[in-house]
């Protein structure tokens, strides 16, 4: 019971390994086909330990090794041998991918592993490997080829788009996570159901589905990121212009205060009025005394007494 989710995250190994194979011997079809088979394998086997409660350390690292493989060398190999082997110095943007992907999941071993996760910091390489890789499906249908669409440079735009994703995969841009199966919560529900319909189109429609449904996935946490960083200094900006005119109107009123303290300071003291009931303790003291004769000054006429 414990092997069991890493049985399923070593059949994701299997099935990456299996696509580069593939790519290298110019099936690029099958190609793509076990690299989202893989991405089934890892939306499983966490599920599975959680589900058989035999989830480990070792289990983590493991799977991040494996989707390094699957979701890094793999889909980056299949572009290189689809598209891009034409070019002398492609292959830097195939170790610039491989790189980031790497990256990306060494940091989230250090930051985010054994935590519940709502979100992702970066794009998750199963994600971005599975944008890379279904472009190839896309590129056989009708819609690609008899429009628009397929008269575009794509031999100029693949590589924007593999530096993109990997500047993606190593940035802070939040995505949301994948929700968990249940049925007893909203979120839980909505997780099945999106399972549901990415298996369905595995099966009926995959060349349509999956590349335009994965590149609403990786503008939607651009975009969001740029609306929250708006608004978020929009309500800095606002704060500080009401922190700013709070500040103006203290010193107002303290410029007020002032200048009334200093009109009270240059006003006449009003004369202090004695108590009624200290003047009448007065006038009881003097009638008690009596009235009192003034002393007799000394006659200049009279001459002074002389001694004995």
């Amino acid at each position: 019971m414990v092997m069991l989710p890493s049985g399923v995250t070593l059949l994701n190994l299997f099935f990456g390994v299996f696509a580069i194979v593939a790519a290298s011997r110019g099936d690029f079809g099958r190609a793509v086909l076990y690299v989202m088979i893989g991405a089934l394998c890892d939306a499983v086997d966490g599920r599975v330990a959680r589900a058989t409660h035999t989830g480990t350390r070792f289990g983590e690292e493991l799977d991040s090794l494996v989707d390094a493989i699957s979701f890094g060398l793999a889909p980056a190999m299949i572009m290189y041998f689809a598209v891009l082997h034409k070019e002398g110095w492609d292959w830097l943007f195939v170790f610039g991918f491989i790189a980031c992907a790497v990256l990306r999941l060494a940091r989230f071993n250090v930051e985010q592993s054994g935590r519940a996760k709502t979100y992702f910091q970066g794009l998750p390489s199963p994600a971005a490997g599975g944008v890379l890789a279904s472009y190839y499906w896309f590129s056989q249908t009708p819609f690609y080829n008899e429009t628009l669409i397929g008269d575009l440079p794509w031999h100029i735009l693949l590589r924007y788009l593999m530096a993109g994703l990997a500047m993606l995969m190593v940035s802070e841009v939040p995505y949301p996570a994948w929700p968990t199966f249940s049925l007893k919560t909203i979120r839980g529900a909505l997780g099945l159901l999106l399972f549901i319909s990415l298996a369905f189109g595995l099966v009926f429609l995959p060349r349509e589905f999956f590349f335009p449904v994965g590149m609403l996935y990786v503008l939607y946490g651009v975009v969001a990121a740029v609306v929250r960083g708006l608004v978020d200094r929009s309500s800095r900006v606002d704060e500080d212009e009401l922190l700013a005119a709070a500040a103006e109107f203290d010193t107002d009123d303290h410029d007020e205060d002032q200048d009334e303290g200093d009109d009270i300071d240059d006003a006449d003291p009003a004369p202090i009025e004695e108590p009624q009931s200290s003047r009448r303790r007065r006038r009881r003291r003097r009638s008690r005394r009596g009235p009192q004769s003034a002393p007799l000054a000394p006659d200049r006429n009279t001459p002074p007494e002389s001694p004995e």
